[in-house]
């Protein structure tokens, strides 16, 4: 087998990271391909990245307290909730992929919240709606951050609850300057959803959402957090605030109740991989769409990326199609299993991938794609990922769906419930069809890269259905192309939209293609000559946060999102 750069640098027993960190002697920092906004983060005893600045020190000071890297990883997810409601928060779901270095295990969690029992394709039958709203009381499901939470700590926890959700209340009580890239999305949400009841208490204390700099206060969420690790997960089900939450979507006409919440419950489940040139790249099964990076990479194995060249019109005509091929199947296939049975060993292997890649022209862009026979565009999300001494890594992902999603904010809560709902199907035959208890498709995916089954790589690049686009980027950077793990995530991206949804509507002759700025005019050219439609650089290019472990020196690199207002910080 052909060793990549990637490979090289372990085969040689230097470091991992410092090996990657120097640039190929190819490497072509101008034509086309951007260089690395900032040096690669490395630390010894911990690391954490994310997309606020505060919550990674967050993170650290936790880790530094004693905490694990699920006490930091929780604590930074507090905080955001808080200074990022515009990604995440309690009203949402929550994905995780934890290595236990005592055991020696990579274990999933699947804290995604099901409909409500009264959200079935009969309601929305008989009350004439042929499609599930994006915002408002209809599209929310049960939120399962919290309970994720619990289980989490349940399981790696070291610290109190009170001690790990501390930071996030007192930032809540006496304020954090908001961000720039935060204040734009700010405005952006009060304009889809501002004037729902409960929204502008809570975020619009002024009279207007807070704009880049300015200290905000969210008292009534640190009441809630406070009320959270005082009583624990079961006063958010079953307590208080599951009451207040219940009144609340009474009173708007929604379907979510009491109940709902109180038999929420999240589970552990096993994480599915593919071998990539030696790499063995980790995601979670469905109802979520992680396995799309995988039936990517499967794809892209049997051509030689690295001679196409980062950049290269060859190199992504073959990167669109193979992603088209890959979410031809998530339309078709991806959903809860608890309800259909989902072929995921078939999508994922190595076989179904040699009979896909039949189907990519090399000189023309497809218009129509078919699923295989085996068996969303918007969104926004945080991801974060902390490592501690002992060798745990997390890899978290959580999310409202649309920014701040359904815009239903309860009561004196302090936060928005999720529209998740949103991405069911109403279409009977499909597998992702709405029913009462069911998940829905979820957008939302943590990864992680093993090599000789020790852990590697913790990483993740959020932002809807760019998602498994942006996995399937940064690992070819990494290992076709020799990029370095802060490079990888700098570098210019492209994210083609308009393939077949797990809703139900299909690709239209070949969908778009967006490419950030620095991509070549010869590229652009050359794409439009084999048939793909070019779009606008509409900033949908995702977010990504990443640490990687060095076994042989000991030490761990990180790497924060260039789009974003983040850091990776370590210790």
């Amino acid at each position: 087998m052909k060793r990549t750069r990637w490979a090289l640098g372990i085969t040689l027993l230097t470091t991992v990271a410092a090996t990657m960190a120097a640039p190929d002697p190819g490497y072509d920092r101008v034509a086309g391909r951007a260089h690395a906004s900032r040096s690669e983060v490395i630390a010894p005893h911990g690391m954490a990245a994310t997309s606020q600045p505060l919550a990674t020190q967050i993170a650290l000071d936790i880790l530094k307290a004693g905490g694990s890297a699920v006490d930091a990883a929780i604590a930074a997810n507090a905080a955001l909730g808080l200074m990022e409601p515009t990604g995440c928060g309690i009203g949402g779901d929550l994905f995780a992929i934890v290595w236990d270095a005592e055991n020696e295990e990579l274990v999933g969690l699947n804290a995604s919240g099901r409909a409500p029992a009264a959200m079935t394709l009969e309601y929305f039958q008989e009350n004439g709606i042929d499609t599930i709203p994006p915002f408002g009381p209809l599209p929310v499901s049960v939120p399962g951050a919290v309970d994720g939470w619990f289980e989490l700590h349940g399981r790696y926890g070291r610290l109190p609850m009170s001690d790990i959700l501390a930071p996030a209340i007192s930032y809540a009580r006496d304020g954090f300057p908001v961000s720039e890239v935060i204040a734009r999305y700010f405005q952006s949400n009060k304009k889809r959803i501002g004037e729902y009841p409960g929204f502008r208490e809570t975020f619009m204390p002024t009279g207007d959402v807070p704009v880049k700099g300015e200290m905000f206060r969210n008292p009534r969420l640190a009441n809630t957090y406070a009320a959270i690790a005082e009583k624990g997960r079961d006063e958010f089900y079953k307590g208080d605030i599951a009451k207040s939450i219940d009144a609340y979507m009474a009173e708007q006409g929604g379907l979510l109740n009491y109940a709902d919440l109180a038999a929420h419950k999240s589970e552990w489940i096993t994480p599915v991989s593919t071998s990539y040139r030696g790499y063995d790249v980790y995601e979670l099964p469905p109802n979520g769409q992680g396995i799309a990076a995988l039936q990517i990479l499967n794809v892209l194995e049997g051509f030689d990326i690295a001679a196409m060249g980062f950049g290269s019109a060859e190199y992504l005509h073959t990167l669109v199609e193979a992603k088209k091929l890959a979410f031809e199947d998530r339309a078709k296939y991806y959903a809860d299993m608890d309800f259909v049975d989902v072929p995921v060993a078939t999508l994922v292997s190595k076989q179904y991938a040699d009979e896909r890649r039949k189907l990519i022209d090399p000189a023309n862009a497809s218009k129509r794609l078919p699923a295989g026979d085996a068996a969303l565009e918007d969104g926004d999300t945080i991801y974060l990922t902390v490592a501690d001494k002992d060798g745990n890594m997390v890899s978290l992902i959580q999310s409202n769906y649309r920014g701040m999603g359904s815009g239903m904010t309860p009561g004196e809560l302090g936060f928005v419930l999720q529209d998740r709902a949103e991405l069911f199907s109403l279409d009977a035959g499909h597998a992702n069809v709405v029913a009462g208890g069911k998940r829905p498709f979820h957008t939302i995916i943590p990864a992680f890269v093993m090599k000789e089954g020790k852990p590697l790589m913790s990483f993740g690049l959020m932002g809807g259905a760019m998602q498994p686009q942006g996995h399937a980027q940064i690992i070819v950077n990494m290992v076709d192309f020799g990029m370095n793990l802060q490079e990888a995530g700098d570098a210019a991206r492209i994210n083609h939209t308009g393939s077949s949804q797990p809703t139900g509507s299909t690709m239209i002759d070949g969908g778009v293609l967006h490419m950030e700025s620095t991509f070549s005019d010869a590229t652009r050219s050359a794409l439009e000559a084999m048939g793909h439609t070019l779009g606008e650089s509409n900033g949908s290019f995702g977010g990504y946060q990443a640490i990687m472990w060095d076994k042989q020196q000991g030490v761990y690199y990180g790497a924060s999102e260039v789009r974003k207002d983040g850091q990776a910080a370590g210790y």
